[in-house]
């Protein structure tokens, strides 16, 4: 399913592909997207938004800023299936044996290592875009196609089911059909910017194959490992091997052919990207080790609106509030339910303190409600609530500590908001946020700790950590000090927007097609 919103009549500078974020979901990468769009307003923005189904989003979260003047949305698996079965090939569609051979290539160079990935994955792009040599029915109903995928089953799969087999591999790749569609239609562009490696980083690859124009890649966390941690958490996902079968060290076939398709996606799209660009250097490194070309990568990491912000600290009261806030969506990657834990030590220990919980519940109605039984069941009903999305500007000076018991993060914006805001933070210890917490380098760990870092899923350390900041008032202005030297020397957007000013007058400078030159103004050059 595919809608256009709102509609380009000519080309335009950037197209922004995304997956599962901005406009539709609210978070700090959409918050990002939002803050790069308003930053350039000379430039115009196209918005392509890639979901899972219709039915999984709402209402548009963000209001569209003016310089956005193309808007569609594509839902990769409203129409998966195609309504055939495992045994159902169109009689007399033969298919294309030598391009489907291509396409066994490609996959092989994958697992088995190739230095001519690039060219294999220009003539699939060629042949799967329409009017290409495989069109999205021969893959789904043709003998060649029967032929591969019944090969690739005897060769390497260890399920011993064929029909779960049959339908994954068809699952995982009938999208990447209507992503040829997407790319074969989409408004031109000078530059394409995904956020994410997977199906957008796909996208951004066939564009850039197409078209030679640039892409570039910017990940806020790393796709693929973010991708593992919700494929080892999903029950969908078949295992049908018996007791004896089993090994629990092991994980399912089909866990590992989900790893290896995203895999797969981060690889191509690294291939097709410059710059590369990550957060901050662990996640830099990561990249270079998953297929990065280490001279592509760069780091820039996110800022924040220093000089909106700031006022809050003056909103302040004097005495610090007993109040913990964990500002973030209600699903399982946030590990609501440590939050929820740490909060039944902090009570016994402070019973005036409050833990409020700052961010939308609708994306995983399920786990939203296991966290609100977790709370009943933990007698916390008056200690800890769930306050729906909020404005940061209204909740900072309310509260005296922001929390994050994530599981998983890059570098994660509200930390740095709480700072500029004068809020201290304790944090697992994930992505950067060690980084942000105590500092990089000699000169950045001068400048003290902006709070705690504790380990993952320890609700006694959370607890602890926060305990130690709200009974000490020399700690807590100490660590609010840091906090607002580290986030207004190295975080500012500002400093941001200045470093991806130049990643996008560098791209457009590389658009060779364009006529009109750079929107920055140095066309000339």
């Amino acid at each position: 399913m595919s809608e256009v919103i709102r509609r380009a009549e000519q080309g335009v500078d950037v197209a922004l592909l995304l997956e599962g974020t901005f406009p539709y979901v609210a978070g700090g990468v959409s918050s990002w997207v939002n803050q790069i769009i308003r930053a350039y307003p000379e430039l115009r923005f196209a918005v392509v938004f890639i979901g899972s189904r219709r039915s999984d989003y709402g209402d548009m979260r963000y209001a569209l800023p003016d310089n956005v003047v193309h808007l569609e949305a594509h839902y990769l698996h409203d129409d998966l299936g195609g309504g055939a079965s495992a045994h159902d090939r169109k009689s007399g569609m033969a298919g294309d044996a030598q391009a489907f051979e291509r396409m066994a290539a490609l996959h092989e160079s994958f697992r088995h290592g190739g230095a001519d990935v690039e060219a294999l994955f220009a003539e699939a792009c060629r042949d799967i875009r329409p009017g290409g040599r495989i069109d999205l029915d021969a893959f789904l109903r043709s003998e060649a196609s029967w032929d591969i995928v019944t090969d690739r089953y005897r060769k390497y799969c260890s399920d011993p089911s064929f029909v779960d087999y049959f339908w994954t591999v068809r699952i995982m790749h009938q999208p990447l059909w209507q992503l040829a569609r997407i790319a074969h239609t989409l408004v031109p562009a000078k530059v394409y910017h995904s956020v994410s490696t997977g199906y957008a980083g796909f996208l951004g690859a066939m564009l850039a194959q197409s078209t030679g124009r640039p892409l570039v890649l910017s990940e806020h966390g790393i796709y693929t490992k973010e991708r593992k941690i919700d494929l080892y958490q999903n029950e969908w996902i078949r295992d049908n091997r018996n007791v004896f079968q089993k090994d629990a060290s092991e994980l399912s076939y089909f866990r590992q052919l989900w790893i290896r398709f995203f895999e797969w996606l981060g690889r191509i799209t690294y291939a097709a990207a410059d710059p590369i660009i990550a957060l901050y250097e662990t996640n830099r490194l990561r990249q270079v080790a998953d297929g990065a070309d280490a001279a592509r990568t760069r780091n820039i990491p996110n800022g924040v609106a220093i000089q909106r912000l700031a006022p809050l600290r003056a909103q302040r009261p004097d005495v610090v509030p007993p109040v913990l806030c964990l500002i973030g969506r209600v699903v399982p990657i946030k590990d609501i339910k440590t939050f929820v834990r740490a909060m039944r030590r902090v009570v016994n220990r402070m019973p005036e303190a409050q833990g409020w919980i700052a961010g939308p519940a609708d994306e995983d109605p399920a786990y939203a409600e296991e966290c609100r039984n977790l709370v009943d069941s933990l007698g916390l009903s008056d200690n800890v609530r769930f306050l729906g999305m909020q404005k940061i500007d209204e909740l900072m000076p309310k509260i005296g500590l922001v929390v994050l018991s994530s599981i998983s993060e890059a570098l994660p914006l509200v930390l740095l908001e709480g700072y500029a805001a004068g809020v201290p933070a304790v944090s697992t210890d994930v992505g950067s946020c060690r980084q942000l917490m105590y500092g990089l380098g000699d000169e950045d760990e001068a400048l003290g700790a902006a709070g705690r870092v504790v380990g993952i899923a320890d609700p006694q350390a959370l607890a602890d950590a926060a305990l130690e900041l709200l009974n000490d008032g020399a700690a807590w202005r100490a660590a609010q000090r840091a906090g607002i030297a580290r986030v207004e020397r190295y975080y500012s957007d500002a400093l941001m927007f200045d470093r991806y000013r130049a990643v996008y007058e560098e791209a457009l400078a590389r658009d060779t097609r364009s006529a009109s030159g750079c929107p920055f103004g140095h066309g000339a050059r």
